[in-house]
């Protein structure tokens, strides 16, 4: 029996073109991903609703207020609602947040857009929570070779679009990944987000990417575990997620429930990051119910309720497994576990 209605439990249409197109395999259409994720079941559990990337070809930035009505009646013709979206802020539309003035310019003015379409769809109905999602746009590389200096460059770009987003009544989320320059580790993510000092911008956790902030990957001098860890070791994993957890939870706005084998992947143009795993790989390092209670409830073990909707994010998987109705039924199970245990009930 199902009693916790909340966290709202959602799945991502994004996973339908990260990775694909040329060099990899044929873009999964938008509507596609919204047929599967309002057919997948388990025990008369359904999906809740969908987080968005705003980028071609599921859906265009530029599109007009009819574009975005047509958009919020197609996803609540599948009984869904829509919540987190994604900025597409990366070149050629956008910039890196850390580049030249034009570059940056171009940063803001596609969170300007995104912003404008959370807005309407929160007019609409349609949105009832959510946050619009961003990162530098930029490689550790890039920043390496001035470290102090791009850091600050980023911060200056990501206030400029919270002043945009304050406009629109939104909240921007920084996702932390080890691809993203000034975001690659845990330390680097948090002096980003420190040095922005916004109160409407916070941390997108993805229990995958994390996994590899523990792990050291770009940033070897901010590992949390050893280089010889031994993932049998659940005790010293748990201590690792407890460390990392306390440092970015108090920043984290927005919840991507994600599986990850220990290792980093990339497809088509995306750079490498933390490879996400289907929810019942045997190779997935989490217990991902369980692990998810790190981001959930505070050191109390208290609930914090942080945000009213989390999704699932499995990016990189191949067509073969993402067109077969089962793997999003078990996806739908792994999240109904997590809300289970750290969910909550409203009237």
């Amino acid at each position: 029996m199902q009693q916790n209605n909340f966290p709202k439990l959602h799945n991502a249409t994004w996973p339908g073109i990260v990775g694909k197109g040329e060099g990899s395999e044929p873009v999964i259409a938008f509507d596609e991903m919204l047929k599967m994720t309002a057919a997948a079941e388990v025990d008369g559990v359904k999906f809740d609703g969908v987080d968005i990337g705003l980028f071609n070809p599921h859906f265009d930035v530029n599109s007009n207020d009819d574009g975005i009505k047509k958009l919020a009646d197609k996803v609540a013709a599948h009984g869904l609602e829509i919540g987190s979206l994604v900025a597409p802020i990366w070149p050629p539309d956008g910039g890196s947040a850390m580049g030249s003035a034009d570059d940056r310019k171009r940063f803001v003015e596609q969170v300007r857009k995104s912003c404008h379409i959370a807005k309407k769809l929160r007019e609409i109905g349609v949105r009832p929570h959510g946050v619009v999602r961003i990162d530098s746009a930029t490689s550790p590389e890039e920043w390496a070779k001035d470290p102090a200096g791009n850091t600050k460059l980023i911060a200056q770009t990501f206030r400029e679009a919270c002043d945009v987003a304050a406009d629109y009544g939104e909240k921007l989320a920084a996702e932390g990944e080890i691809c993203w320059g000034g975001m690659h580790s845990w330390k680097t993510m948090i002096d980003t987000l420190e040095a922005t000092g916004r109160p409407n911008i916070g941390f997108q956790a993805d229990m995958a990417h994390t996994l590899l902030y523990l792990m050291g990957y770009n940033a070897p001098e901010h590992r949390i575990l050893p280089a010889d860890f031994d993932w049998s070791d659940r005790a010293a994993l748990q201590e690792g997620l407890k460390k990392l957890t306390a440092a970015l939870r108090p920043w984290t706005i927005d919840f991507h429930v994600a599986q990850n084998d220990g290792t980093v992947h990339g497809t088509g143009s995306h750079d490498k990051t933390g490879r996400h795993c289907l929810a019942n790989d045997p190779n997935g390092k989490l217990d991902i119910a369980s692990d998810a209670g790190f981001w959930l409830r505070d050191e109390k073990g208290e609930l914090t309720k942080a945000f009213r909707h989390i999704c699932w994010d499995g990016c990189m998987f191949p067509n073969e497994k993402m067109t077969q109705q089962a793997t999003w039924n078990n996806i739908l199970a792994a999240m109904i576990k997590v809300r289970n245990q750290h969910g909550w009930h409203e009237a």
